[in-house]
């Protein structure tokens, strides 16, 4: 007998249709179905009234790997808590421990945990400062082997900031575009403090990477001192390099990302960088974040996309981030509260909103796996 499951009355938010329409949702056995594939005398209606009804939220920038970093938070308490269905932790894990990485982190959470793996072979678990020693940098070997045998890694990670790479400036990024090409994998560059400058960082990267913490508002950023795309920033654009929010600590600012909306309609992701240290303040949640962004002016539609169109055509996802027939069944159903709230970007810069988008059901696979009290 079928295991079916309809979702009646919410607001269907389609990221590929690009419409909000009013209708129920249908799911057999695990897969988005039709009203023809459902048998009415064994269902499950759950009446979703007042709420959307999405793709599953996908976070690309999280920090998940408890048992062996400082900065792991975990994983179903920032997926499917939270109504995100899918996670990328980005760069945690390097190939020494990537095996740990599935055996504790994959493996045992609800929510679907996929991997940038860093380009150090230790990751972020011998410290902050993984690119200072070239010698550390997994070989091309190392990482067809990996590739091979891991089926959750959806790409590179390498953390271009000064704190990280020390002496060794491009460098590490050099290295990793040639990785990334002979793997054919997506680098996601994280970009912070010089050196290496912007400038330096963004000609190497091409049509699939990603740039996280692209908001950040710090000096050397995306935008000039006149508030427009440095030339840099423009042709990376135009190369298909896709800019993503990678709130964190320090790297999301109101003020970049108004500037950034009232010029430009370049499409960009949302994501967290969330991990312990973050988790109450600034960053929250993915849906805090993205109330943030619906406080700046970016539609509901704008939004959703963020977190479900763009990560899923970013990382190649056949399954996640879409409601097309025959797909998984990940479902994040939310809805927006009227509540006054103070909300704050990465340089404590305050903003008073008075709508929250807050989770209600989470679904994985056609189960219900999580429901707000």
């Amino acid at each position: 007998m079928c295991e079916t499951i309809v979702l009646k009355n919410g607001w269907v938010i389609d990221p590929e249709k690009k419409n909000i329409v009013k209708e129920d949702v249908y799911i057999v056995d695990g897969k988005f179905a039709s009203l023809e594939e459902i048998d009415s005398d064994h269902k499950t209606e759950i009446d979703v009234e007042g709420s959307y009804v999405s793709p599953g939220f996908i976070d690309m920038h999280v920090h998940v790997f408890e048992a062996k970093t400082e900065l792991g938070i975990n994983a179903d308490k920032v997926g499917i808590d939270q109504g995100v269905t899918t996670i990328v932790d980005a760069g945690s894990s390097g190939i020494d421990d990537y095996s740990s990485f599935r055996k504790t982190i994959i493996e045992p959470n609800q929510t679907e945990v996929l991997s940038f793996i860093n380009i150090s072979r230790k990751g972020l678990c011998n410290g902050l400062s993984e690119l200072a020693d070239m010698d550390e940098l997994t070989t091309l070997d190392e990482l067809q082997e990996i590739l091979a045998n891991e089926k959750n890694i959806v790409g590179l990670k390498a953390r271009m900031s000064a704190s990280v790479v020390k002496d060794n400036g491009i460098k590490p990024l050099e290295y990793a575009r040639k990785l990334a090409n002979e793997a054919n994998l997506p680098i996601m560059v994280h970009i912070g403090n010089a050196p290496p400058e912007i400038t330096e960082i963004l000609p190497l990267l091409t049509k699939g990477d990603i740039v996280t913490h692209a908001f950040h508002g710090k000096k050397g950023g995306i935008l000039s001192k006149d508030d427009r795309l440095i030339n840099e920033a423009f042709e990376a654009i135009e190369r298909g390099v896709l800019f993503d929010v990678g709130h964190g600590t320090s790297s999301f600012s109101f003020q970049t990302m108004k500037k950034y909306k009232e010029k430009y309609q370049y499409p960009f992701s949302t994501s967290t960088d969330i991990y312990i240290g973050n988790y109450d303040k600034p960053v929250g949640s993915l849906m805090t974040t993205m109330s943030k962004l619906l406080a700046i002016g970016y539609s509901l539609e704008e939004v959703v996309a963020s977190v479900t169109l763009r990560p899923k055509l970013a990382l190649a996802l056949a399954e996640q981030g879409s409601l097309q027939h025959g797909t998984r069944a990940d479902v994040t159903v939310f809805k927006i509260v009227n509540q006054d709230e103070t909300l704050i970007d990465s340089h404590g810069e305050q903003m008073k909103v008075n709508k929250l988008m807050v989770p209600h059901l989470t679904l994985r696979q056609g189960k219900v796996v999580f429901e707000s009290k």
